[in-house]
């Protein structure tokens, strides 16, 4: 007899359907979404280093926005103000070095031109040596004191290849002036919205890494706040400090080297070859009473500075080893560039966070916390 059963319903078949590639369509979204994560990181990866200046910018200022912002209300004009007052802060230093640099280097040319004609004289100093003052005194005579040799020696300095550098560095110039204009946008639509975009990035790390996400990402502004206090304003004031030495002892340009030394101590242990180089320059004028004083007062400027001061303000505030914090600095710098000095100390952060959090005893099971 034959078997007439009825046909599946429709609704078996949805229900079998569903369940059958469900996880199918979630791992489909998955591989989707990381798929133009990864096309969009790419299309952007010229500009990438412009958007993350931005956030470094945003999140630096951020707490002195959200006073002014509760102080005189949201409105448009607020953040365009602190968008102009983080570009002067950069514009007005680099515009002065590059008049000075132009001067310089104007001044260089024609130092150039005067020792190929006359050569250079001896500095009164050599004669006076502790030791070897004779074969100083020598080697100087016959070799820098006669322009024969000296145009030997500076024959490699090219009219044409200069012109070739200066174009290079022309390019460049324009290049990272693009990238700069970028970093303010990007800053000035991060305080414009900066709420929302808070809110969102909470929420999405809460749905991504629960509750150890907003931990993280606590950890990693607080490293930028610590990295700014710690390098940035410090760097500032090694800076301010040794311009005054400078001028106080006659170093030739004491504002432009001032500038240098600042952007220097920037990084840890980097203000040494700057303060050496004044030092230097000091001592070929003669004046080993001034290089000696910028010598001891720029050591222990930066000794205190590296020592104490910087642990103190990075180590502080992200409750992080200062060999940790270093390491994040120097590798992060070394790696990235300038943005490094702030993305090397943020990944430390939160490598350290994880650690602490994988290796964290649980005071009610007294086992590790993972467990």
């Amino acid at each position: 007899m034959t078997d007439f059963s009825p046909p599946p319903s429709s609704d078996t078949i949805t229900v079998e359907a569903s369940a059958s590639t469900g996880t199918i369509q979630r791992r489909a979204r998955g591989f989707l979404a990381l798929f133009f994560v990864a096309i969009g990181l790419y299309t952007l990866k010229g500009f990438l280093p412009a958007l993350l200046w931005g956030c470094v910018f945003a999140i630096s200022i951020w707490p002195l926005y959200r006073r002014a912002e509760l102080r005189f209300g949201r409105n448009d004009w607020l953040p365009m103000v602190f968008t102009l007052a983080v570009a002067l802060i950069f514009l007005v230093p680099v515009s002065l070095v590059g008049v000075k640099v132009a001067d310089e280097a104007r001044s260089a040319l024609e130092w150039i031109d005067d020792v190929r004609n006359n050569g250079i004289p001896m500095p009164e100093w050599v004669p006076h040596l502790p030791f070897l003052s004779a074969q100083a005194t020598n080697w100087w005579q016959n070799h820098m004191t006669s322009p024969q040799r000296l145009s030997h020696l500076l024959h490699s300095v090219d009219v044409g290849h200069g012109m070739q550098m200066t174009k290079q560095v022309g390019s460049q110039l324009a290049r990272r002036g693009t990238l700069f204009a970028f970093s303010l946008l990007t800053l000035f639509f991060l305080l414009k919205d900066g709420d929302s975009v808070i809110r969102k990035c909470l929420l999405g790390s809460q749905r991504l890494f629960g509750e150890q996400g907003e931990s993280l990402a606590k950890q990693m502004i607080s490293s930028v706040h610590g990295t700014l206090a710690g390098l940035v304003l410090v760097g500032l004031g090694e800076g301010a400090i040794m311009g005054i030495v400078y001028m106080a002892t006659g170093a030739p340009q004491p504002l432009l080297f001032a500038m240098v030394t600042a952007v220097a101590a920037m990084i840890p242990f980097l203000a040494w070859p700057t303060v050496g180089l004044v030092a230097l320059l000091l001592l070929a004028k003669s004046s080993m009473i001034g290089a000696i004083v910028v010598s001891a007062i720029g050591s222990v400027v930066i000794f205190i500075a590296d020592h104490f001061i910087r642990p103190a303000l990075i180590g502080g505030s992200t409750k992080m080893p200062f060999l940790w914090v270093l390491l994040g600095i120097l590798g992060g710098a070394e790696t990235w560039g300038l943005l490094g000095l702030f993305l090397g100390p943020a990944i430390m952060a939160a490598l350290h966070l994880l650690w602490t959090l994988w290796t964290e005893v649980n005071p009610r099971k007294g086992v590790y916390a993972e467990d």
